[in-house]
């Protein structure tokens, strides 16, 4: 799989989600629209303003703000800030680079709030398993109890803004369930610096609306059905309120190994060492912040339908779960 640091889940999105996006729209102040490559997928932008705007100027200045982003966040960039953080064996304080620490403490309060299901230290787990090579190693329980030492937010230690120590020397930190949501956070800020108070900016499958179409429309947005060798719409979803609004999707039907009559997702307890074995297959949240919701989505699919969606009321988070029965949903 080729990836950058894009969460390693199911995106939940149509190909056919702009043109959605886009119908029905009003002449007079046409949709303008772009995207490219960045962070290992694919991103559209759709935006309209009253006067006319610089499309070319825009796109260049987005691409910029992916490769900033791309330095720091990429856990697939052996250069980036976070794989330094990670290469760097001690326990002694270090220097940081400010939007990681806030990004471990976002994703602190919603492993907490997921019992810890949900956290970012889980890479080692994930190399174990071999989802990093793509080659599935089934761990005997042993292996798994020492590689869980190394795993936990208990093993972060946040000093400052700029400073944390890990209390395990070797522990590393896999930002990718929350990076792709700060992405879209970032560049719809972008957007609103230049005035933009109306568009769709889509990362991989996740994104976040502002405002309307020229015609006062709601866009609108498709989920696909969670079938692995299929892309079928599941959902439509009418956004039909005016503030910004996030959806984002984690899904374990892309990403997983099959042996011996059981499935293996790639989605990891970070209680137990081991791919969760729950029937939910897609949960996705509606937030009013890309970041947060990113981390939601990934924790309430670690949790579940059942406990997912307890902890989902006691936050207050609007999700959709869908569970694989058999053969339906």
């Amino acid at each position: 799989m080729n990836v950058n640091f894009l969460k390693i889940t199911s995106r939940s999105f149509l190909a056919f989600l702009l043109g959605l996006a886009l119908t029905a729209c009003n002449r007079s102040h046409p949709i303008e629209k772009f995207g490219g490559d960045a962070q290992g997928t694919t991103y559209h932008i759709s935006y309209w303003l009253p006067e006319h705007s610089d499309s070319l100027a825009l796109k260049q200045e987005v691409n910029a703000e992916f490769q900033r982003l791309d330095k720091i966040l990429s856990n697939y960039r052996p250069d980036s800030d976070i794989e330094q953080l990670n290469k760097t064996v001690s326990t002694e304080p270090q220097t940081v680079n400010s939007e990681i620490i806030s990004l471990i403490e976002i994703a602190r309060q919603v492993s907490v709030a997921s019992d810890g299901c949900y956290d970012l230290s889980i890479k080692p787990l994930f190399d174990l398993w071999g989802f990093k090579d793509e080659k599935l190693t089934i761990p005997d329980q042993a292996t798994i109890d020492a590689t869980l030492k190394e795993v936990g937010f208990a093993n972060i230690e946040v000093i400052d803004g700029t400073h944390l120590k890990k209390r395990v020397a070797d522990l590393r930190i896999d930002l990718s369930s929350i990076a792709q949501g700060y992405s879209v956070a970032k560049i719809a800020h972008l957007l609103e610096t230049k005035g933009i108070e109306n568009y769709l900016v889509e990362i991989g499958g996740e994104l976040q609306t502002k405002g309307s179409k020229p015609d006062g429309e709601s866009w609108r947005v498709a989920l696909e059905k969670p079938l692995p060798e299929q892309r079928t719409m599941h959902k439509i979803i009418s956004i039909m309120q005016k503030e910004p609004l996030t959806v984002m999707t984690s899904g374990t039907y892309r990403h997983f190994f099959d042996a011996n009559g059981q499935r293996y997702s790639h989605i990891l307890d970070a209680r137990t060492g081991k791919p969760v074995q729950h029937h939910t297959v897609s949960v996705t949240v509606l937030h009013t912040n890309p970041t947060e919701a990113d981390a939601w989505s990934t924790a309430l699919l670690c949790l579940g339908k059942e406990a997912g969606l307890a902890a989902a009321q006691r936050a207050g988070i609007a999700a959709l779960f869908i569970e694989q029965q058999g053969e339906a949903f």
